[in-house]
């Protein structure tokens, strides 16, 4: 027995699924009414209480820990930046890690090697989470946030 297609009248397979003209589903349950459910309340994402560090992993650093104190915190081979990483993989202006209020949110400024992390390149804002792996140059830094107070 052939399932007609209700929206073009296609003659379609018993055991299909689709129509093989138009491609609207043949399920009897896709002509049903949606159920308009009520609406949920939304919770807000609470403030960032935590301390953040990164970690070198990796380079000839490895080992050192980089507390991340104030709301925008500067990476690069600049001795002003805040976390000065010496080797010349590293821009001057690498990377700057500003607070919000689920954490640190990456941004690479324009460096010539790129930012990655956990070995994806990145490109824009992204959203740091505690365990990620940075790696600016030929450095690996790990992120990580402790929680206090929570």
């Amino acid at each position: 027995m052939a399932i007609v297609c209700g929206r073009c009248g296609y003659s379609n397979a018993d055991d299909a699924r689709f129509c093989s003209a138009c491609g609207t589903s043949l399920d009897s349950t896709a002509d049903a009414p949606t159920e308009v459910l009520s609406a949920v309340g939304v919770t807000e994402v609470p403030p960032y209480r935590g301390q953040a560090e990164l970690v070198v992993t990796s380079g000839h650093r490895s080992g050192t820990r980089f507390e991340l104190a104030g709301d925008r915190v500067t990476v690069g081979r600049h001795p002003d930046s805040d976390v000065f990483l010496d080797d010349i993989t590293v821009s001057r202006r690498h990377v700057v890690l500003e607070l919000g209020p689920a954490g640190h949110i990456l941004l690479d400024v324009g460096s010539l090697n790129g930012t990655y992390i956990n070995g994806v390149r990145t490109d824009g804002e992204v959203t740091l989470h505690s365990g990620d792996e940075l790696q600016v140059g030929k450095f690996k830094l790990l992120y990580l946030i402790s929680s206090i107070g929570l």
